[in-house]
């Protein structure tokens, strides 16, 4: 059914359409909307779970470890600080193979203190093992959300849905959410095999020793690398049961024979379509669409570029005294590849500054630039800082 909704509201309702058996629940700007919304859809009785307030975004992730490591279905939301409050905990979810999922609402991190949609709280934890999915726009959010819970469970890990804070969040858009019916019928009862119980007791978590550690952590790798098909083959499902997909990994636009390509992730990609549709003038530009940031399609990113001279790539976090976040997991993934463009590796819209559409016709220039820089922070007016951090 269509409706007109605003972006929280509608990861709510997505949410309660995957009936969880435990929300926990902190509220922080722009994810606040979120859990507000499921706390009212249980008030009316319209969700019925244990729907647990807690005290900090600490508190939340650990209801929700202990949850799903309990054999319910768990989900919790989060942004910016709150994310990394809960990192200690992140990465014992992701270590501990605990199917489970969270919301992001992309949010720059202090200091300085902003509020508004980058990408830095997310990256910031992108090594703790939880699989990453990015997504575009609202509709694209809502069926993340519910694939996010078949991934998590057919995978023994945990799913972070990433959302554009403010951008994404606090938008109305029209929605076709599907139905309860449609969602029991798709998405299969919570079954987690490891699940603890007293009258079968055993332990997750105990310590393990240098003797046995390094294997763990391959395990661990080797499961989030094998959850690439498992991502493809969700989306393909979702796409057969409900006529339109997210695009698996990711999705390339544009004509084959361009020379030249722009890769992004979030709702930046709706800005690059746009921009790229207007021009009056330019040469063919390829569109790429990163959904999958964990795990980073190798494979697949190296095919969507091949025959490109260029490749602009965008980033919303930087990592300062490298360069971007997504720029550099690229560069790694194309390194050595015979015939591999040259890569321009741009930051824009940090902290959440405007991306107008034209900004398009100044990256396509910026190439033409033999001394360009490998990377920069593309929208920044370098004549306000002092010279010595120019």
């Amino acid at each position: 059914m269509r409706e007109a909704l605003e972006g929280s509201q509608a990861i709510a309702r997505a949410v309660a359409l995957c009936e969880p058996d435990v929300v926990a629940a902190y509220p922080i700007t722009p994810q606040t909307h979120i859990v507000e919304n499921l706390s009212k859809l249980v008030a009316d009785g319209d969700l019925h779970t244990e729907f647990v307030s807690v005290e900090s975004e600490f508190s939340a992730a650990s209801v929700v470890l202990g949850a799903a490591a309990s054999g319910a279905r768990a989900y919790t939301a989060s942004s910016s600080q709150g994310v990394l409050l809960m990192a200690e905990v992140l990465f014992n979810i992701a270590g501990l193979r605990i199917p489970l999922v969270m919301t992001v609402a992309n949010r720059a991190v202090s200091a300085p203190l902003n509020i508004w949609n980058d990408h830095s709280d997310s990256m910031a934890v992108r090594d703790s093992g939880w699989i990453q999915l990015h997504c575009e726009n609202n509709q694209e959010a809502v069926d993340t959300t519910v694939q996010a819970f078949k991934i998590s469970q057919d995978t023994d890990l945990p799913v972070m849905v990433c959302m554009d804070g403010f951008v994404l969040t606090h938008t109305m858009e029209v929605i076709d959410l599907p139905t309860l019916a449609q969602v029991r019928k798709w998405l299969p009862p919570f079954n987690f095999k490891r699940a603890l119980d007293p009258s079968d007791p055993k332990s997750l978590g105990a310590l393990v020793g240098p003797e046995f550690f390094p294997e763990v952590r391959h395990s661990h790798h080797a499961a989030v690398q094998n959850a690439l098909p498992v991502i493809e083959k969700v989306d393909a499902s979702w796409g057969k049961a409900f006529k339109r997909n997210c695009g698996g990994l990711l999705t390339v636009e544009g004509p084959q024979e361009a020379r030249i390509g722009f890769l992004a992730m979030g709702s930046t990609v709706g800005t690059l379509r746009s921009g790229l549709a207007h021009r009056t003038e330019g040469p063919d530009a390829r569109l790429i669409k990163l959904r999958a940031f964990r795990p980073f399609p190798e494979a697949a990113l190296r095919q969507a570029v091949a025959g490109l001279d260029h490749l602009i790539v965008i980033d919303r976090a930087i990592s300062p005294g490298l360069g971007g976040v997504l720029g550099c997991e690229v560069r790694a993934a194309l390194y050595g590849q015979p015939g591999a463009p040259r890569i321009h590796n741009h930051a824009i819209g940090l902290g959440g500054r405007d991306i107008p559409e034209t900004i398009v016709a100044d990256l396509l220039s910026a190439i033409e630039d033999p001394d360009a820089p490998a990377f920069s922070v593309f929208d920044a007016d370098l004549s306000m800082l002092p010279p010595e951090d120019r």
